[in-house]
């Protein structure tokens, strides 16, 4: 991965040995990213796991050709995908165009070391026709599911309806309408978790909004104090006007939230919770009051529980993942 600041060369974070590169390495397009290849023979991995193609994919693959490689699909793009992002960022047409002209070079490789890899997944069923269309796949890619810790305890809800909000606070994933529907519902607690990419919308977000009486902004959070968050919330609400499956969702239903959202991969709004299908402010509103009433966010939180226990449990999809590692080794 390309070096973040003050991040050392080799790092071990739990369990995993992390090797970062200086500079942008293989986002700065394939020819520049050749000086890079020598890390990728030092790792010396039997199996080389792309979780989402890119450039670095097609570097591995020229680095050890002789090893195995595999693709996992968790959130294929195509250009009109990329194009509303970039304009949702706010830059201009030119900045727009050499970002588009970047993306059409980078996809010919990218396309090439999709079909070359000697398997293709995606963690989600929906995006499975998504990713054929953007590759020109003769196959479909298989289903792989992403791992969840289930926790081991009881779940308990907090007597008053709490809802959370977890992802970044950036343009894309829309934080203002969470902080807008605090003011229509004063009688629920507002949990925001994360924050903002941008340092400077990061404080402007939590200047405008910091006197909402029933609403939490808590930053990042440990993976333990998020645990509890989600435990005491009913619904997970996540505005974002795009998404894949998140694995927010997921840990959500882990902790039998209903899920609240535009988005509707794989259905887990529509079956777990409310499809908010318009987008806007008051289709959440309306999504939220439905949820609330009659406790009906209960029953489809606990349906939601049910299907990331039987899917997506850690233990399972490990397995899941050393099955698919023996066979393409076997090849």
């Amino acid at each position: 991965m390309p070096r973040y600041p003050n991040q050392k060369p080799v790092e071990v974070i739990d369990n995993f040995t992390v090797i970062s590169y200086p500079g942008p390495g293989h986002y700065i397009g394939m020819r520049e990213s050749m000086r890079y290849k020598y890390i990728f023979e030092l790792i010396d991995a039997d199996i080389y796991h792309s979780e989402e193609p890119s450039i670095g994919t097609c570097l591995a693959q020229k680095s050890v050709p002789q090893k195995k490689h595999v693709v996992t699909f968790q959130d294929p793009r195509t250009l009109e995908d990329w194009k509303k992002e970039w304009e949702a960022m706010g830059l201009d047409k030119i900045s727009i165009m050499k970002r588009e002209i970047k993306f059409r070079i980078s996809y010919s490789s990218i396309k090439r070391a999709v079909k070359k890899a000697d398997a293709l997944f995606s963690q989600a069923w929906y995006a499975i026709p998504k990713a054929m269309k953007i590759y020109k796949l003769k196959e479909p890619p298989k289903f792989l599911p992403n791992p969840i810790e289930i926790p081991n305890r009881n779940i308990n809800k907090a007597d008053e309806p709490t809802v959370c909000f977890l992802a970044r606070w950036d343009l894309r994933k829309r934080p203002e309408y969470f902080f807008e529907l605090a003011k229509r519902f004063p009688d629920v607690k507002f949990i925001a978790m994360g924050k903002a990419g941008d340092a400077e919308r990061d404080r402007l977000l939590r200047e405008k909004y910091k006197n909402i009486p029933n609403l939490i902004m808590t930053g990042f959070v440990s993976e333990e104090e998020k645990s509890k968050i989600l435990e005491k919330s009913w619904i997970l609400v996540n505005t974002s006007w795009r998404e894949c499956l998140p694995v927010a969702y997921l840990e959500a239903c882990a902790h039998k939230c209903a899920i609240l959202s535009h988005e509707n991969p794989d259905d887990f709004a529509k079956n777990f919770g409310y499809h908010a299908e318009i987008g806007d402010l008051n289709d959440f509103e309306r999504g939220l009051g439905w949820l609330i009433e009659d406790d009906r966010w209960k029953e489809l939180g606990k349906k939601g529980y049910e299907y990331v226990k039987k899917v997506h449990e850690f233990d399972r999809v490990t397995n899941e993942h050393i099955k698919v590692y023996q066979e393409v080794l076997e090849k």
